[in-house]
């Protein structure tokens, strides 16, 4: 197979993809009319807002209103005004959060990156390996850029503020997890697209790993704490949104760990004098 044919794979893929999102909405004549590069931006517009509602509408039903006696027996939860907010921030960011993934396909298609169309083409334990290196440098990545956005005092001020102003559990919540300035948020995003240029990686696993960032920081920022370790879950992510100053990790607390910027949740205590820890179901 020759490199055209290669690159072909990657463009079938992500076309195959195209007319999944869009058919519904487009008719087959429309469609064929809209450049490549547009429709993978739409399909990433649509498929990413709908993966942003899905998850936040189901998480939110599920922890403030059939288990809110469970996580939330005194505590406010937040306002609907509040997480009106949250989503109009967030929609107002979807296209061009949208971009970035459509850039990093259009690299692939060109053969700039060292993406491989089937995980047959390396085989399985590769490609495992290379998965478990594409995740390490994410994990590296997002952390120092995370960490930078705080430590750079205009990158803070005109651009990771817009999210920082939801700092209590009465404002926290699950649609508050893209709720930033469009920038910010891709510049958090960019480790998955450099890591192209490092690793070998699988193209539907990358794409399926971009949008798990949205689930992920839906869960993430529900105030609710699953204590598995060395998952970074939300009481960590809870401090974070506190100190200003801690937890700046991703996936997991490694990178905070190695860095000296790591901060445990501490139990609470009930009105019996007992430790209580609100856990994920």
């Amino acid at each position: 197979m020759d490199d055209n044919d290669y690159l072909k794979l990657f463009v079938e893929e992500t076309s195959f993809y195209n007319r999944v999102v869009l058919r519904p909405f487009l008719s087959e004549n429309v469609l064929a009319a809209i450049p490549h590069f547009l429709q993978g931006w739409l399909r990433n517009l649509i498929g990413g807002s709908l993966v942003y509602f899905i998850s936040g509408l189901l998480w939110c039903f599920y922890i403030y209103y059939l288990k809110r006696h469970v996580y939330f027996p005194r505590e406010r939860i937040p306002s609907r005004r509040a997480i009106l907010m949250q989503i109009g921030v967030a929609m107002k960011a979807m296209p061009l959060y949208s971009a970035l993934p459509t850039i990093s396909e259009y690299m692939i298609e060109h053969g700039w990156t060292k993406c491989f169309p089937c995980i047959a083409n390396v085989g399985y334990l590769p490609y495992l390996l290379y998965l478990t290196i594409y995740l390490i440098i994410v994990e590296f990545g997002i952390y120092w850029m995370h960490r930078g956005l705080h430590d750079i005092k205009p990158l803070y001020k005109y651009l990771h503020a817009t999210h920082h102003i939801y700092n209590k559990q009465d404002t926290l919540s699950p649609f508050a997890g893209l709720a930033f300035n469009p920038i910010d948020g891709i510049l958090q995003a960019v480790p998955h697209v450099v890591a192209l240029f490092l690793v070998h990686t699988h193209l539907r696993t990358h794409i399926a790993l971009l949008f798990i960032e949205c689930i992920w920081t839906t869960n993430i920022h529900d105030c609710i704490d699953g204590k598995v370790w060395p998952v970074m879950g939300a009481a960590y992510h809870s401090i974070h949104h506190t100190t200003y100053r801690h937890n700046y990790g991703h996936y997991t607390i490694w990178m905070d760990w190695m860095f000296g910027t790591l901060q445990k949740p501490k139990s609470t205590c009930d009105e019996d004098g007992g430790e209580k820890v609100i856990k994920k179901m």
